[in-house]
């Protein structure tokens, strides 16, 4: 596969440097990094995103974490891998993900849910690590990004 065009974010750099700005205020809260790549991989499975899966896979893998996580992401709801707080930021982020999906975008049980685990600190760092990774999924499937190419 070859990318239709030069990717946006290197065509126009300031937005590279925007939306790294972004996914980092948004990872200095208290959430775990390790959620916010499990929340990045269950959104880029949502959506697509080859290049975005097989990064974020790769940082699960590189913090440490078991094969069997990584791979149980996109089933995360049948399997036991997953922590309570890691099940409601996964929840939030399919529901942010896919806004269209419903006429409750986010229902009132999974934001309850994500709040339960989660401050209002917390719950702001993971919307806006989930908008982040969906800004980038939707780039990246636009252009059709072939996975493994170099930044």
């Amino acid at each position: 596969m070859q990318a239709r065009m030069t990717h946006p974010v290197k065509v126009l750099p300031d937005v590279m440097k925007a939306l790294h700005a972004l996914s980092k205020a948004a990872e200095s809260s208290s959430v775990p990094a390790t959620t916010h790549h499990l929340i990045h991989l269950r959104a880029s499975q949502i959506n697509g995103c080859s290049v975005c899966v097989d990064m974020h896979s790769r940082e699960l893998k590189d913090a440490g974490e078991k094969d069997e996580r990584i791979w149980g992401v996109g089933a995360w709801r049948e399997s036991s891998y997953f922590s309570d707080a890691e099940r409601a930021a996964l929840a939030l982020a399919e529901c942010v993900t896919r806004l269209a999906d419903r006429s409750d975008a986010v229902p009132d049980d999974v934001w309850a849910e994500a709040a339960r685990h989660y401050d209002e600190e917390a719950l702001s760092s993971l919307l806006v690590s989930i908008s982040a990774i969906n800004v980038w999924n939707r780039l990246n499937a636009a252009v059709q990004q072939p996975v493994g190419a170099t930044w």
